[in-house]
């Protein structure tokens, strides 16, 4: 039966994954954190008091989605443009039509920019006035850090809501679904999908749920359907659609190898850690996913007792990321060699949780010491404390000692180095400086 013929050319030539976007936030999958009953997300929508905000977050995760359930709840006006193809005259039409009907009508206007990290500071500094003025409500949708990547005058004056990924269960309640709808997803087909073969598809797609649905459509319309009319559905088929042999051992399996992994790391076992690399790539799992952990491993195990372990294991990431399988694995291999034989120190860790719990903790009257502040739009008095700041390389071996910390925390002490490694020169270094604990 042909799919076009059930709901129209228009209609049945949208991919599966645009034809199953949810209509409204009951529908909406995933992204509990911020979407769930009572949530400051789900209020501000339901009640149309949404301001500015960016939607940071990977792909296929609901950004769009959000955006477009937003666009139907409001009873203002919506515009989406697309930071690629749109230039400043676009952004001043958005805004001036946005004037014109906020002004006439009494009506606002959301302005959806999608892939806003594309905007260059022009564009940006055009759209800054409306957004402080209230003339547009803006949002942005982005799969990088906005903080890193756009003009920070724009994000201070949004709030910014992180996507996550979505989970295994979350993809395969969506697939499931797709798989029974008639009237907007793969339910006139008769398709019968072994449980396999969905668990395959969930698991492959790395929480993009847009990935999870092109592979189902893919394996759906390809596969003939059988002599009663069935479309069958195996693994084999969904091994195929997605493009990934399917993991030759269990999900519960596959964390315990995992977790080996970075075990082995830790314990400075090469040989294990990579047999448990490999058997984790070698049996469909994804090779990024043991780099993101090797690189993670390199600071938090290895740390200062070795600081050039971190730059081994982001070479490696890059290197596999120009190169692919299977020439990426030599790279790879050479990291996980490097940091397993590194010596260990964990200093790094125990000084940024120490750190991050003051920061917290800690009230923070006073401030910044007077001669560390900023001083370039200050008065007399704040020009004659900065003259008391002490110029490190004023001295000998470009170092003075001096009070950084705030009068609270003067005394603290987060980094100890310990005795192992380049940790050892940094015991040195700071008894030379008259620093030592």
């Amino acid at each position: 039966m042909d799919l076009f013929d059930l709901n129209g050319n228009e209609e049945g030539a949208k991919p599966l994954a645009e034809r199953m976007r949810a209509n409204n936030i009951n529908e909406f999958i995933g992204q509990k954190h911020l979407v769930s009953e009572g949530s400051l997300l789900r209020r501000a929508i339901l009640a149309d008091r949404l301001g500015s905000c960016i939607f940071y977050g990977p792909p296929g995760t609901g950004k769009t989605t959000l955006a477009n359930i937003i666009a139907s709840t409001t009873h203002g006006e919506f515009v989406k443009l697309n930071a690629v193809q749109s230039g400043v005259a676009d952004v001043k039409k958005a805004v001036e039509d946005a004037r014109n009907n906020l002004k006439l009508y009494g009506k606002r206007t959301y302005l959806m920019l999608d892939e806003c990290h594309r905007f260059n500071k022009t564009q940006s500094d055009s759209l800054l006035p409306s957004i402080e003025q209230g003339t547009i409500i803006f949002i942005g949708s982005t799969t990088e850090n906005p903080y890193a990547s756009m003009t920070p005058a724009i994000v201070s004056r949004c709030r910014v809501f992180e996507f996550k990924c979505l989970s295994e269960d979350e993809i395969l309640s969506a697939l499931k679904k797709a798989v029974s709808d008639k009237r907007r997803g793969l339910g006139n087909y008769n398709a019968s999908v072994e449980e396999e073969a969905f668990g395959h598809i969930a698991r492959l797609s790395g929480g993009d749920l847009r990935t999870a649905y092109n592979a189902l459509e893919l394996a759906v319309l390809t596969t003939p359907p059988q002599s009663d009319g069935t479309v069958k559905i195996t693994l084999a088929d969904a091994e195929q659609s997605i493009q990934r042999k399917a993991l030759s051992f269990s999900q519960d399996k596959y964390y315990d190898y995992l977790s080996a992994f970075c075990k082995s790391l830790r314990g400075s076992d090469s040989d294990a850690a990579l047999y448990y690399a490999m058997r984790i790539i070698e049996g469909g799992g994804d090779p990024m996913t043991v780099l993101r952990r090797l690189v993670v491993h390199s600071s938090e195990d290895v740390g200062m007792a070795d600081p050039n372990a971190l730059n081994i294991a982001v070479s490696a990431m890059y290197a596999f990321e120009k190169i692919g399988y299977p020439e990426g694995l030599i790279p790879l291999s050479n990291a996980i060699i490097y940091v397993c034989e590194a010596p260990k120190s964990n200093s790094v860790v125990v000084a940024m949780g120490s750190a991050k719990k003051d920061a917290r903790e800690v009230r923070d009257d006073e401030g910044v010491p007077p001669y560390l502040r900023d001083n370039t739009y200050g008065d007399r008095q704040a020009k004659e404390q900065s003259a008391k700041y002490r110029y490190p390389h004023d001295y000998a071996g470009g170092y003075v000692p001096q009070q950084y910390l705030p009068d609270k925390l003067k005394d603290r002490v987060y980094y100890k180095p310990s005795e192992y490694g380049y940790e050892r020169q940094v015991t040195q270094n700071r008894k030379d400086k008259g620093k030592a604990d």
